[in-house]
């Protein structure tokens, strides 16, 4: 016995179709500050509402934040320069002279977030191990001869 959708509301299957991924953990993180500024003053966040459709809410790249942050994978430092370029809209620039620092931070968060968002499906990828090396891999916890 199959139930007729909710009017208003497409079926799961059909909508899961026109899903995007994002191409990188960058977008992924610049779109979570976006719906989170935006929640922070006061607009009611709903999934799918912008002109593409995304495979998560914001809440599902931070709770992956949070946990490579309890994982130790990711410190405060990692965090703060996330939030600080992430409510800009941009990545430091490692030319940049004054944002270097920031820049290396940068990329190891971005790098270490990749992973796990690639697993979700929250960022596109078709060969996984691109997303990071080998040692990263067998130092991420339930992955390597370990697991």
């Amino acid at each position: 016995m199959t139930t007729a959708p909710r009017p208003g509301r497409a079926p799961i299957l059909a909508s899961m179709s026109r899903v995007q991924p994002f191409r990188t953990a960058d977008e992924a993180w610049f779109w979570t500050m976006s719906a989170l500024t935006a929640r922070r003053d006061g607009a009611r966040i709903v999934a799918g509402a912008g002109t593409t459709q995304r495979p998560c809410e914001p809440d599902d790249v931070v709770k992956a934040l949070d946990r490579l942050y309890r994982q130790r994978r990711i410190d405060l430092q990692h965090a703060r320069i996330m939030r600080i370029w992430g409510e800009r809209g941009c990545a430091p620039n490692p030319n940049a002279p004054s944002e270097r620092g920031d820049a290396r931070l940068w990329r190891e968060a971005m790098g270490r977030l990749e992973w796990p968002l690639r697993v979700k499906g929250i960022v596109a990828g078709d060969d996984l191990t691109n997303a990071v090396n080998e040692a990263e891999i067998l130092a991420f916890p339930g992955f390597g001869a370990g697991a």
